[in-house]
């Protein structure tokens, strides 16, 4: 008796592991492709903006900067900070090096140095997160990214207090597979 409720229990639970971790896959951007990419551009025309229209951000990666901590730092703003490199009121702040930020929700992001002077030089970003798919029609779907000067894979960020917004993983998908395992 106890076999067969293990045996109709088994796909329940795969189908509860292959949806949550179907929906739990992030990826982390470095910032510019590069770990020495959070810098002034150089030349201009090398802008960080080129980079991030070369990729196609999801809700739920990440962005990871990797940069000389204290020399440096990331600053989200609003599109009118980031318009007049402004970083008296941020919405967030981080100087340590090592700085990863969730994108949880669609829409634009703005990012710009707070060093003095940097902004003013081309070092800001914009994000655009695309929103998640809503089983519409092709024409509806955003068009492929343009070519651009990113050229590397998505990576996996160190550990850093300097996190904001970084989520679990696979947590639950592991849950599952202790309780299936148990009962």
């Amino acid at each position: 008796m106890a076999s067969s409720t293990v045996f109709t229990s088994a796909p329940l639970f795969l189908a509860l592991i292959f949806i949550s971790t179907m929906s739990s896959e992030a990826r982390y951007f470095l910032v510019g492709g590069a770990t020495n990419g959070w810098k002034i551009p150089n030349p201009a025309s090398d802008s960080l903006n080129s980079w991030a229209e070369a990729n196609r951000f999801q809700i739920n990666d990440s962005l990871v900067w990797k940069y000389e901590a204290k020399k440096d730092s990331v600053v989200e703003v609003t599109k009118e900070a980031y318009l007049s490199c402004n970083a008296t009121n941020p919405i967030f702040q981080n100087d340590e090096g090592n700085t990863t930020v969730r994108l949880e929700m669609s829409g634009p992001f703005y990012f710009i140095s707070g060093e003095k002077g940097h902004c003013q030089k081309g070092q800001k970003l914009i994000v655009v997160v695309l929103s998640k798919k809503s089983g519409g029609s092709a024409s509806s779907s955003p068009s492929p990214a343009p070519m651009g000067s990113f050229n590397g894979p998505a990576i996996a960020p160190a550990g850093s207090d300097a996190s904001r917004r970084v989520g679990g993983g696979h947590v639950v998908g592991a849950l599952m597979l202790v309780g299936m395992v148990v009962f």
